[in-house]
């Protein structure tokens, strides 16, 4: 009896010393950091919780050493270290040490995802919809009439298609308006304000802002890149005035809508001044891009640091394996910083323009998180140009802090009962 007790534990001892798990690292080293995402995407659907090591070689991922997690990760082509479960303990023992900018978060619950775009829309009209198809992460599309009829209660996270909040149809008006699409574009516009009660697009439109403000102040994720920035805030701060010319809605704009901008219904940005010029490819005086003239090779962007342990969610946001990411330009490249109100935190900037590049903000008991730019593996992407392929940039920086954008909610309700 006694012979068969200490089989016994040595079996366990046995199995205790094979216990391990799976590191994801995300350095230098990932063979793909794209996809790392989306299989910590589809852990999180499976009810696994996981662990994100922030500004541990890059952001690693701690996952459990499960065969079916093993086996998804080689499918995916993502590279994984197996280590003890005391060389786990050892490395996070390493972060807990308070002089090291480092933290722990546990990752939850998958986000219920949706992305506002028009029907017929391709993914590679939009970088986070390329890159949710890429790192095979499931999202809904949905368009005005979904969130005028009050859908968005039922996601967690939004993000907002490269789009003209304000009713002027991307302000392509002197440069496309003979061409097919963008006839069909300002057709499909005011059928859906007609057949949704709306005797302008630029009120459907305002409508929708307004929605989409109280999903984040109910705790919902927004987050939106290019045009869906700057025209969002300047629709919500034209509430009260009419800003489009006779082309875009029929009649003229309000002489005095500069004077009555209301900048405290804004998100991010202030004291702006409208571009009034129907003709003229730009909304306001937020956007940075005509200040955008020197060479590609040097357009870059800086991301801040931020204390681990202290700011867990900018640090989060800014997970990469890089500090310095390469610019790329869009309708909105980025912020002027003296338009950005007080309370919005700046997470990078491009250091030689004094431009901000990607903001986040509260409102409400939710967060809203801006990026400028159109694609950050294009530099100066134009109507009609060929669509990224995503499989020549795996590990693409400037694809990351989109993809930090989406794991970010699942790990919120840890971040509250800490």
């Amino acid at each position: 009896m006694k012979s068969i007790f200490l089989v016994f534990i040595f079996a366990l001892i046995a199995n205790l010393g094979r216990s391990s798990q799976i590191l994801v690292p995300m350095d230098e080293t990932q063979t793909n950091h794209l996809k790392s995402y989306g299989v910590a995407f589809w852990m999180l659907e499976n009810d696994l919780v996981i662990e994100w090591l922030l500004n541990y070689r890059g952001g690693s991922f701690l996952f459990p050493h499960l065969k079916a997690v093993e086996e998804e990760l080689i499918i995916r082509g993502v590279k994984y270290e197996i280590v003890s479960d005391g060389q786990a303990n050892s490395i996070k023992n390493q972060i807990a040490n308070p002089e090291v900018n480092q933290e722990v978060v546990q990752l939850e619950k998958a986000p219920k995802i949706a992305v506002y775009t028009p029907a017929g829309t391709m993914p590679w009209d939009d970088a986070v919809t390329m890159v949710l198809e890429y790192a095979e992460i499931p999202y809904d599309k949905i368009y005005d009439s979904a969130v005028v009829m009050g859908v968005l209660p039922k996601y967690d996270w939004l993000h907002l298609h490269h789009e003209d909040f304000t009713g002027q149809y991307g302000k392509f008006y002197a440069r496309y308006r003979g061409e097919a699409w963008y006839k069909k574009q300002v057709e499909d516009a005011e059928a859906d304000a007609k057949m949704l009660g709306f005797q302008k697009v630029s009120e459907l439109k305002l409508q929708v802002a307004n929605n989409i403000k109280n999903f984040v102040a109910g705790g919902g994720f927004l987050f939106t890149m290019c045009s869906g920035t700057d025209s969002y805030d300047i629709a919500l701060a034209a509430h009260n005035t009419d800003i489009c010319e006779y082309m875009y809605d029929g009649d003229g704009i309000d002489p005095n809508c500069q004077q009555e901008l209301d900048f405290g219904n804004t998100f991010a940005f202030k004291d702006f001044l409208l571009v009034k010029d129907p003709l003229m490819y730009e909304y306001s005086n937020i956007d940075g891009t005509e200040l955008h003239r020197l060479p590609e090779n040097q357009d870059k962007f800086t991301l801040f640091d931020f204390s681990a342990k202290w700011d867990i969610v900018p640090t989060m946001l800014t997970q990469c394996h890089t500090d310095v990411i390469d610019g790329f330009m869009g309708q909105t490249t980025d912020f002027k910083k003296d338009l950005i109100k007080p309370n919005v935190l700046i997470l990078g900037e491009n250091k030689s323009l004094g431009t901000a590049r990607y903001l986040h903000g509260e409102m409400g008991q939710g967060t809203w998180t801006f990026y400028g730019g159109h694609d950050p593996e294009d530099f100066q992407h134009m109507v009609g140009d060929p669509p990224t392929d995503l499989n020549l940039h795996p590990n693409s920086p400037g694809y990351r802090l989109i993809l930090n954008n989406i794991l970010f909610p699942a790990a919120k309700k840890k971040k509250r009962k800490t």
